[in-house]
């Protein structure tokens, strides 16, 4: 998946975004635009991952799972708190965050367990690579940091890997079809990772 994918997630390393983020120069609106549609992603994020949990067929994966969708909200929450206090919440997705959200939640909910891993495991995977990139460039910015730093940490790090160990169990017991077709998924997943940010820098807007 990850060699699949590296393309994407070097022309990902190359957004003005992410170069933004880390040399501090990233203007504050593209940034609080990034997380008001982030608060609305993780809303859909958690329940793409409890759809996920009612499938598991392991217990301690439905567990893990349906833990990670409390915490999907609690970061959302947390988002409101400090980074966003005193800005508006928005209610409606931007395009791409639409596409995105819709693509793992129909993903999730019509196809196989290991289908709905692969789809959401980018948003793990990517942002711990992305984040421990980052941390070694740091920020100039303070706010920026911070945002990086919780992407970079040991306890994120951990969340990542009890993921990759659910998708390494499940594709070891897949046929080569199914491993094709778990690494399309995550490639588009990361593709739309990179629109994400790129949906932020353009501060995109519905048209018309």
């Amino acid at each position: 998946m990850w060699k699949a994918s590296l393309p994407v997630y070097r022309q990902t390393l190359a957004h003005p975004f992410l170069k933004g983020l880390s040399d501090g120069s990233l203007p504050e609106g593209r940034f609080r635009f990034y997380l008001q549609q982030d608060a609305l992603y993780l809303r859909a994020f958690g329940q793409a991952l409890s759809l996920l949990a009612s499938k598991a067929p392991r217990e301690d994966w439905a567990i893990t799972l349906n833990q990670h969708a409390s915490e999907a909200i609690q970061v959302e929450r947390q988002l409101h708190e400090t980074l966003l206090k005193g800005v508006p919440r928005v209610d409606t997705m931007a395009p791409s965050n639409y596409a995105y959200t819709n693509h793992l939640l129909a993903t999730a909910a019509r196809g196989s367990f290991a289908e709905g891993m692969a789809a959401v495991l980018p948003c793990y995977w990517i942002y711990w690579e992305v984040g421990k990139e980052l941390k070694r460039r740091g920020s100039k910015n303070a706010a920026y940091q911070r945002w990086i730093d919780q992407y970079s940490g040991e306890e994120y790090g951990k969340v990542v890997g009890q993921v990759l160990d659910i998708m390494n169990a499940e594709a070891a017991e897949a046929s080569p079809a199914q491993r094709r077709r778990l690494v399309e998924l995550y490639t588009i997943s990361a593709r739309y990772e990179y629109l994400f940010w790129d949906m932020a820098w353009r501060e995109e807007r519905w048209l018309p």
